[in-house]
């Protein structure tokens, strides 16, 4: 498997996204908590990267509501049904990690979610920046909850932002 890695400059900072056989597996924030670690990133290559770089740039301009990009996330199976999940959730809203355990069938798998959410590979492009504490509450986000605040202002629709000017 040939893995390759590019930084993506962006208003929260840089971004390391990194592919498998040309296939995008992980899009980290510097000092990422759970990122690979340099010299898990493989080769350095601007080539490969052009849609992901295209798509994140109008995310960030606000011109894209949803991403459109193959993934290979690497994780277990339940990982991958609550990442599969993330990805559902709509453009400005957000759900509870209790939320998510009831789409699963079990309420008590919350931590899990939680767990499994924290793990998530691909920061922004799969939105577990949508996933908030029960009462609503920031909760933990590995890119730090600044930049999770800043996600999610960034996608409140129009009509939330002009209601908490009044």
């Amino acid at each position: 498997m040939a893995r390759t890695h590019t930084v993506i400059p962006s208003p929260l900072g840089d971004l390391i996204a990194v592919a498998e056989d040309g296939v995008l597996s992980g899009l980290y924030f510097e000092r990422h908590r759970r990122g690979p670690k340099p010299g898990e990133r493989g080769t350095y290559s601007e080539s490969g990267f052009a849609e992901v770089r295209r798509q994140l740039g109008e995310y960030f301009a606000g011109e894209r509501t949803h991403f459109e990009l193959p993934l290979a996330p690497q994780g277990d199976e339940f990982q991958q049904q609550v990442w599969k999940l993330l990805r559902e959730i709509p453009f400005g809203e957000t759900r509870t990690y209790g939320d998510l355990a009831r789409q699963l069938g079990n309420v008590s798998l919350a931590q899990a979610v939680g767990a499994a959410n924290a793990r998530n590979p691909l920061s922004v492009i799969v939105p577990c920046h949508r996933v908030v504490g029960a009462d609503g509450s920031l909760t933990g986000y590995a890119g730090g909850l600044d930049r999770k605040r800043f996600l999610l202002e960034l996608e409140e629709p129009a009509e939330q932002k002009a209601a908490r000017l009044f």
